[in-house]
């Protein structure tokens, strides 16, 4: 049955089936060739995907990034960050990369991050003598801090999957993500003076305190969202409403920017999003179902210990692993299906699972600018009108990084648990 699951999954793949059929066919035949079990067992299970309260949670963050992106916050966050650091050379393209660190604590989504903030920033980078090349991979690239700045879509299906706790796994996520600007902008800084990119621009306290009050409505949210779930007042899954109810008060009566045209639009592009990953979702329990049932990966657990005894080899393996199957897989059914395969061995490789959540999350974050599933890769071709292979080789000195950063979080555990932990 095992080879029969590998070369169903691999075979639909490669014909470009869509992955939610790809898991669900695959389930339906093994269970059908291999265990004659009634079919009523797979719906029950395709309804029991659904049946969780914290799926609540990801139309809600991801209706609060579309409001956000086709509202001013986005707008104003620019404004804010060019205030605070665009007086010096370089200036710019770090407050791009802080623009995209924001929104992505506000919206939890790196295609809308993308859109948001790169439909602003490129050009105006361009327009301040940045190289063209440069100024779209910096934002292509920027905009992946969406799925590692809490609050993160991609973190609340780990925590279903991996049965970890929601709140561990976003605050485990905010000390890689600094880390993670840090290294860019200190690349963005060396670039724009070692080829004088960019004039400076200067504001007046009085200019900056002014703008600064204007996006701190934006600026707040990711406190009041962040604080809210660590204070106790509510659930990550309420938190998400909150984000909603607050993007909509902010774009209707204070900036003014959202009409009920914009809104129906909003709620269409959302609904749909949130319909195609909520099925994925449920086709993949089936999936997840059958692989435990049959104890599949206790079974790779097993043979993984076996033949690697080395804790740090076995992390460079699964890294190699993760990046390939991050060119070839989505970032949702990265998640669903491999959580299940690799939770059995941490126990054994003494890895915590928090820390294994964030350097997975990092693994796939990658996938978001290579072929042939980069998702950030397809978002900047259409705003920017480019090329596909223009903006892949624009994004490879950033990859680089990405790279440097995922070496860090893998052997360096303790960015990512020192400050969940500091905060029990």
């Amino acid at each position: 049955m095992v080879w029969f699951i590998v070369c169903a999954f691999l075979g639909l793949l490669i014909l470009s089936t869509p992955i939610s059929i790809v898991v669900l066919a695959t389930t339906v035949g093994a269970v059908s060739l291999y265990l004659h079990i009634p079919m009523t067992a797979l719906v029950q299970q395709l309804f029991r995907g659904l049946d969780n309260f914290l799926l609540l949670s990801i139309p809600f963050f991801i209706l609060a990034g579309n409001i956000m992106a086709e509202g001013r916050i986005a707008h104003y966050l620019v404004e804010s960050m060019n205030a605070c650091v665009g007086r010096f050379r370089g200036g710019l393209a770090l407050a791009g990369i802080l623009t995209c660190m924001f929104f992505a604590a506000i919206s939890g989504s790196s295609p809308a991050t993308v859109i948001a903030v790169g439909s602003i920033m490129i050009p105006a980078l361009m327009r301040s003598g940045y190289d063209e090349k440069f100024s779209i991979g910096l934002i292509t690239s920027a905009g992946t801090l969406g799925i590692l700045i809490p609050p993160s879509i991609p973190m609340v299906l780990y925590s279903l999957v991996g049965n970890t706790s929601v709140s561990d796994m976003f605050m485990a996520g905010v000390v890689p993500g600094i880390v993670r600007v840090i290294i860019f902008g200190a690349y963005a800084v060396f670039m724009a003076r070692r080829f004088n990119w960019g004039a400076t621009s200067s504001h007046t306290f009085g200019e900056t305190v002014r703008i600064l009050g204007r996006a701190s409505w934006g600026l707040a949210m990711p406190v009041i969202v962040l604080g809210g779930i660590y204070s106790g007042i509510f659930t990550p899954t309420e938190a998400a409403g909150v984000s909603v109810v607050y993007a909509l008060m902010v774009e209707t009566f204070i900036y003014r920017s959202l009409t009920w045209e914009k809104f129906r639009v909003i709620l269409v592009k959302s609904a749909m999003l949130s319909s195609a990953l909520l099925f994925i979702i449920a086709c993949a329990m089936p999936f997840i179902w059958l692989l435990t049932r049959e104890q599949l990966p206790v079974q790779a657990a097993e043979f993984m210990s076996a033949h690697i005894s080395n804790k740090y080899v076995f992390l460079f393996l699964v890294n190699v692993f993760l990046l390939l199957i991050g060119c070839v897989m989505d970032i949702v059914t990265s998640i669903l299906v491999l959580t299940p395969i690799f939770l059995p061995m941490l126990a054994h490789f003494g890895i915590d699972p928090v820390a294994w959540g964030i350097m997975m999350i990092v693994n796939v974050e990658i996938g978001f600018l290579t072929f042939p599933f980069g998702l950030n890769l397809f978002v900047a071709m259409g705003i920017t009108g480019k090329h596909l292979t223009t903006i892949a080789r624009a994004v490879l000195p950033f990859l680089v990084l990405l790279f440097l950063c995922l070496l860090m979080v893998t052997y360096i555990p303790s960015m990512s648990t020192w400050l969940p932990s500091a905060l029990k």
